[in-house]
């Protein structure tokens, strides 16, 4: 489970996140959604302990991810597909990644075929698509077997294919009790993959609602863009 308590980052002058709490409970797909610039990537990188915050808190598991033992096997993470090692293979990647956790070399190879990368395996990363970086990401994410999994914008350079099989590992990981956080500007395939979705504007809740409780008629879209309008009145 992941909880934020009044999550607070300011920057100089700016405050990119302001006094933000909500939770991302297990077995749950949990949609993070709100405009460029409202300060979802800011709560991400303070999630997982990249960031600091100026303020509240953020925990997994009842602790900040610092304060685990072995921080691979409770969360992972994809914030940014396009900030891999350029130079190493994929498979040099993974491999790299699990004897530094030390994580059986076996599960690299393991997790390369999960996602599709099987054949790219001994491409450099920077040879590789946006789609397939993120692929390579989420095995990334994966390496670990953690319970919580947090992912940035993960169908970005995704064909449909693609898209798909993301929403459908989505989905899979919930259905086996992890906690799966992700933000996304595709509302329609939001609607079709998250449980419950947070909307934040401005680094402020605006709201959060399960999908299940949409009105009838009523889109991911149309709830979306009635919060952010309501925010700004």
């Amino acid at each position: 489970m992941i909880e934020t308590i009044r999550l607070t980052k300011r920057h100089r002058a700016v405050t990119a996140v302001d006094d933000l709490s909500f939770v991302a409970a297990d077995g749950e797909v949990t949609g993070f959604v709100g405009p460029n610039g409202s300060g979802k990537t800011s709560t991400m990188r303070m999630i997982v302990g990249l960031d600091r915050p100026t303020g509240g808190a953020a925990t997994i598991d009842g602790r900040p991810l610092s304060g685990h033992r072995v921080p691979q096997s409770v969360a992972g993470a994809v914030l940014d597909a396009q900030r891999l090692p350029a130079g190493m293979t994929a498979r040099g990647h993974l491999r790299w990644l699990a004897a530094a956790g030390g994580i059986p070399q076996r599960r690299s190879d393991l997790l390369l075929e999960e996602v599709g990368l099987s054949g790219a395996a001994s491409r450099r990363v920077s040879a590789l698509s946006l789609g397939m970086k993120q692929r390579l990401g989420i095995a990334a994410a994966l390496l670990g077997d953690p319970g919580t999994l947090i992912l940035d914008e993960p169908v970005n350079g995704l064909d449909p294919d693609g898209v798909r099989w993301m929403r459908q590992l989505l989905r899979r990981l919930a259905a086996e009790g992890r906690c799966v956080l992700v933000s996304s500007h595709l509302m329609a395939e939001m609607q079709q993959t998250a449980d419950r979705v947070v909307v934040i504007g401005a680094g402020r809740l605006l709201g959060e609602f399960a999908i299940a409780d949409l009105a009838a008629g009523t889109s991911l879209e149309d709830a979306y863009v009635d919060l952010t309008a309501r925010s700004t009145a």
